[in-house]
């Protein structure tokens, strides 16, 4: 009997919009999945050939890279960091919107202007990503790579800017930050592993096929 087809879906926000789009294709996880407090992180589901593994954003993206999980769920952001060459992106979910944003102090901001930029400190979680962006621009980024509390860094002069997830700007506001730049919008998007798609692409193409639909069915009912 083949091994279990391994989805990786991500902790936090994404992971509580997943799960409604999970039940619609037909998947259910075990109970003990929804539990926070649960310290288990893999579980099976209601299809004995589909199992969940439930890791950071950042590890759905390696777990899927190195063929772990065959299939996962993870942020624009977090394929854009990476740019794994082994991974396929077939169908944009268009859950988890947000946007990856360049902030800085408000009183900074005051007197600032991006378009002057030629060199920038900044805190972030994603070095590559942010390189990439001001080096487009002629700007050269030194980053300082922080896995969170990317608000405090401006306040404790770690860096004067920082790179990081916006969604409503509340965190920003509460931290006396301001955005002043958008790198770019994400969304989360459904990954395979390119070589599992080939090799079981008759387990992988109609899971693919389901969520293509409901994504289009969404957007139908939307219009």
């Amino acid at each position: 009997m083949a091994e279990p087809i391994i989805i990786a879906i991500p902790k936090g926000r994404i992971l509580v919009e997943t799960l409604p789009m999970l039940a619609r294709v037909g998947i259910v996880p075990e109970a003990a999945f929804s539990d926070e407090d649960s310290r288990a992180l893999r579980f099976a589901t209601n299809d004995p050939n589909i199992g969940l593994i439930r890791v950071r954003a950042f590890d759905v993206a390696t777990f899927v890279a190195h063929g772990a999980a065959q299939i996962g769920i993870v942020g624009s952001d977090v394929l854009d960091e990476f740019d794994y060459s082994e991974i396929y992106a077939p169908v944009d979910l268009g859950i988890g919107r947000c946007r990856l944003s360049v902030a800085e102090p408000v009183e900074m901001a005051a007197e600032d202007d991006p378009r002057e930029w030629s060199h920038v400190r900044v805190a972030t979680k994603y070095p590559e990503l942010t390189r990439r962006h001001f080096a487009a621009r002629g700007v050269q980024a030194e980053c300082v790579k922080l896995n969170g509390a990317m608000e405090i860094a401006p306040v404790l002069g770690l860096a004067s800017r920082i790179v990081d997830l916006v969604s409503s700007g509340r965190t920003l506001k509460e931290n006396g930050l301001v955005e002043v730049e958008t790198i770019c919008e994400v969304s989360a998007r459904l990954i395979v592993n390119r070589a599992a798609f080939k090799t079981r692409a008759a387990e992988i193409a109609p899971l693919v096929e389901a969520f293509r639909a409901l994504v289009a069915e969404g957007a139908k009912d939307a219009a």
